[in-house]
């Protein structure tokens, strides 16, 4: 019996691990991320269940363990250098002809440079034996580096096994954090009135450094691969570009774009291309990186006592723009926090134009002298959130004068106040309109009830004309008050009612989350969901109980015992719960009918009424399956207009072919 359980479990681990890298690493997945989920769920039962048989190295490792004291100092065993910087095409050049000029010396001259992006994150070097992963290490002096492996191990386009058993293998990588990634916990940050990362690369270094690994996987770390610093035999190369490669094959996320240049202007041209390409990356650049293509002609070049002969790095630099900061305005956030924007004279900047950038908060505003009328520089603090930088001083108008926060709310008039310790400035009235519209916009957001069709023009019209006072009166709206909205037809108007009404089975982890409560994130929510079944159990829940929960700290625990103290709040709860909302795990787990039980769906093309996640859910809570592709073990294609590839293979295998209205006729 364990025999066959094992063997079930290694099947698993390996099926979860190929489709990990098709998503994170190859960009090209085959199946849905429910489908993935339940593979997940089955293995981590059997885990749970046979903790004997459970693989260290298992993809449910990947979430982090317990939280670590300190980080224990490792010698590298290859020295983690820097590079050469040039900073014009004129060093560049000089580059490229002492490095051809010292070879043609030795008698090469067919010589290959290999140019790639240089990823703007934090270096780190990967140790496997025996194709498993041991330790990861942060670069530290070059010399000695910190131990960050279970850190690392959260990161899922690091192999936590190679596809082959290599015996020794040492690679160098960049750990970054995309562009989307920072931007989503910098809005999160700033809403909880914490202070935000200056760019995607300090966020990285600092979620690397994470004492607790739980905090580090949530922060979607990545990595590129771009070296390999020592190898057994088991493992030969003869070029850089071959190393990728192989590395590739061994299922590491590589280095993009390593393209080989044999004159100084092929180099010069490739790097010219990859600067301008920077600002639409999904992540941070800073530079090119120039190497030697081939091993044998490094060892040739050699190296300084500090950096290698055979390489160097171009570094760009940052895009810096002066223009008028005309007003500073106010914004109110959902959380309460109030915060300071500037309205600018548009300008271009990292191939956008930009007429507003975020001030943050008062502190900000104060180290910096930013006043109204001032000439600022601007830039992209990771390409793609405009920052103040600095003032030029000789420019200020001299009836500038120093800006303060007000001392009531710009929304609804209420006094404003500052927390001891705290940077941010906060309206603390529950009924402040301002706090209403962002609260509706996150409620209805994808991650959260997932209410297509409602966004924030939607949402604004809703609150100004006193339809939707909190975030259950969007279950009581009408078709007819859907109608006397603008840019709102019949078909628009049945898009949303019907996505409103496929949101009541969100389940409890999703309303959780949406209801934003303070520093309450999906992964939180997902916890508290698990452990306390039903939202009314959390009305009752102290702070000790709840920091009993993986994710929940003093300070999360301290936030939820207030929101569910608030008298709003469970006049909130009762009517989201009499709408028909899933307030319980279990009435989340258990479908509505099993009208569709043992069906597998796929969908394909735009069906009337319904969005594709509406149409999941439909399926999902009457007991049916939804895949990503068609197979001989799909039942029925859900085809709506302009349909693809889909319906062409489900033609092909005599697949039952049926409308938004056929699926709704087997239900109802």
């Amino acid at each position: 019996m364990s025999d066959s359980i094992k063997k079930r479990m290694e099947e698993l681990a390996k099926e979860l691990e190929y489709h990990s890298h098709r998503y994170h690493v190859l960009d090209a997945p085959i199946i849905s991320d429910y489908e993935y989920d339940i593979l997940f769920k089955e293995l981590k039962e059997l885990e749970s269940a046979h903790p004997e048989l459970a693989d260290e190295n298992s993809p449910t490792k990947r979430v982090g363990g317990e939280a670590i004291f300190k980080f224990e100092k490792v010698v590298h065993k290859v020295a983690m250098g820097s590079l050469t910087n040039v900073f014009s095409e004129s060093e560049l050049s000089d580059f490229v002809n002492r490095t051809k000029v010292s070879l043609a010396a030795k008698g090469v001259n067919d010589l290959s440079f290999a140019v790639e992006r240089k990823i703007d994150g934090l270096s780190v070097s990967l140790e496997y034996e025996n194709g498993i992963l041991v330790r990861a290490s942060t670069r530290g002096d070059g010399n000695v580096g910190e131990n960050v492996t279970e850190n690392v191990r959260t990161i899922k386009s690091v192999p936590l096994k190679l596809k082959s058993p290599i015996k020794n293998l040492v690679v160098r990588g960049e750990v970054f954090m995309p562009k989307q990634a920072f931007l989503e916990l910098n809005t999160e940050r700033e809403e909880n009135g914490e202070s935000v990362f200056a760019n995607p690369r300090n966020a990285a270094a600092g979620s690397l450094r994470q004492l607790d690994p739980k905090i580090c996987s949530k922060r979607k770390l990545d990595i590129f691969v771009f070296n390999v610093q020592l190898s057994s035999d088991d493992f030969a190369f003869s070029s850089h570009k071959e190393s990728l490669e192989k590395l590739a094959e061994l299922g590491f996320k590589v280095s993009p774009i390593a393209k080989l240049c044999r004159s100084g202007e092929e180099v010069a041209h490739e790097v010219k291309s990859i600067g301008e390409e920077r600002s639409t990356l999904p992540y941070d650049i800073d530079g090119a990186v120039i190497k030697v293509d081939n091993i044998a002609y490094r060892e040739i070049l050699g190296e300084t006592s500090s950096v290698p002969k055979w390489a160097a790095a171009y570094k760009y630099p940052p895009e810096q723009v002066m223009t008028l900061l005309k007003k500073i305005s106010v914004n109110v956030g959902r959380t309460g926090v109030l915060t300071p924007q500037a309205e600018l004279e548009p300008v271009r900047v990292s191939g956008s134009v930009v007429s507003r950038a975020t001030l943050h908060n008062i502190d900000f505003i104060t180290e910096r002298d930013i006043r109204e009328g001032d000439s600022v520089y601007i830039n992209k603090a990771g390409d793609i959130i405009p920052e103040v930088l600095k003032v030029d001083l000789s420019k200020r108008p001299e009836s500038a004068v120093p800006f303060r926060m007000p001392e009531n709310c710009p929304s609804c008039g209420e006094k404003v106040t500052r927390e001891l310790g705290e940077a941010a400035t906060r309206c603390v009235n529950p009924a402040c309109p301002a706090q209403l519209l962002r609260n509706i916009e996150h409620f209805v957001s994808k991650n959260a009830m997932n209410i297509e069709g409602m966004g924030e023009a939607i949402s604004k019209q809703l609150v100004e004309a006193g339809l939707v006072r909190d975030v259950a009166d969007i279950y009581s709206i009408t078709k007819e008050q859907l109608l006397t909205l603008e840019r709102q037809g019949q078909k628009s108007a049945d898009k949303l009612l019907s996505s409103v009404e496929a949101s009541k089975n969100r389940g409890l982890a999703a309303l959780l989350y949406a209801l934003g409560i303070r520093h309450i994130g999906e992964v939180a929510s997902e916890k508290l969901a698990a452990k306390f079944k039903s939202i009314d159990n959390l009305f009752v829940a102290d702070e000790s109980v709840l920091t009993e929960v993986d994710d929940v700290g003093f300070e999360s625990a301290a936030s939820i015992v207030r929101y569910f103290s608030l008298p709003e709040t469970a006049q909130t709860i009762e009517k989201l719960r009499n709408a028909g909302v899933v307030v319980t795990i279990s009435d989340n787990n258990k479908p509505s009918s099993t009208k569709l039980s043992g069906l597998t769906f796929v969908i394909t093309g735009k069906l009337p009424t319904m969005g594709r996640t509406d149409a999941e859910v439909f399926i999902k809570s009457n007991g049916g399956n939804v895949s990503s592709s068609v197979s001989k073990n799909t039942d029925y294609l859900l085809c709506g207009e302009d349909a693809g590839s889909k319906l062409t293979k489900a033609q092909a295998l005599g697949t039952k072919i049926i409308s938004e209205d056929e699926l709704r006729a087997m239900v109802e």
